[in-house]
């Protein structure tokens, strides 16, 4: 079944640069693995052990984070290519502080760490790129963290809003696109309630700032919203 999803890596910053044939080729010496789970079940518990680095083949992920009181917040949303794992894996405790759960019915790969540095012992080109790939995503990871932070420091729930939808501006480069998370889970990124979330919303939407449908946002004014950046 590994072979009918090898191709998905293709879609994964790790293997960026890689053709399909390269990847066929090095299957072996990765030594991956495929894993099947349903919605609703944790790929990955808070706690665990853990030694390699998961690709999403097929469906989707949740990267959740509980507090004491057992409440979980959306630290990610995980599709197709996206890797998870790879900063406790390399970590001197290698222990995961999150819970990985499918969202959707999905399929994940996982890579033995050591076969990612490198255990074969050409350390051939292909090897060295994979190696550059993960120092790519491992920088990433710490800028999207550095990012969330941000978030959870602003002090007005308008404040979080208007700094989450300024970045997805930039990200998608216009004024109108479409949120990769709906307002449950977009509450939850924000660490905010939903009815205040929605609350807000309204106010920008009032305003003229932003308008909205679904999960679509346009923003009408781009400098009205930057003011709230502050707050």
């Amino acid at each position: 079944m590994l072979d009918k999803y090898l191709d998905r890596l293709l879609y994964s910053s790790l293997f960026d640069g890689f053709d399909f044939e390269t990847l066929k080729g090095m299957k072996g010496c990765l030594d991956l693995s495929l894993n099947q789970y349903e919605k609703g079940q944790n790929i990955v518990y808070r706690g665990d052990d853990f030694t390699k680095i998961g690709i999403v083949a097929n469906g989707g992920a949740t990267v959740l984070k509980e507090n004491a009181l057992g409440a979980r917040n959306i630290v990610e949303l995980l599709t197709v290519g996206a890797v998870f794992g790879e900063m406790a894996a390399f970590s001197k405790k290698a222990v995961w502080n999150f819970t990985v759960q499918a969202n959707q019915n999905c399929k994940i790969i996982f890579i033995p760490k050591g076969r990612i540095l490198g255990e074969c012992q050409r350390l051939c080109p292909c090897h060295r790129r994979l190696i550059e790939n993960f120092l790519t995503i491992l920088s990433d990871r710490g800028l999207f963290l550095d990012k969330k932070i941000e978030y959870l420091t602003i002090k007005s729930v308008i404040g979080k809003i208007s700094a989450y939808l300024y970045d997805q501006y930039l990200s998608h480069e216009k004024t109108s696109f479409e949120l990769g998370l709906n307002r449950s889970e977009l509450a939850d990124f924000l660490c905010v309630s939903r009815p205040t979330l929605s609350r807000e919303m309204a106010a920008l939407r009032y305003k003229g700032i932003i308008d909205f449908y679904l999960n679509h946002i346009k923003i009408k004014d781009i400098e009205a919203l930057k003011e709230y950046l502050i707050n």
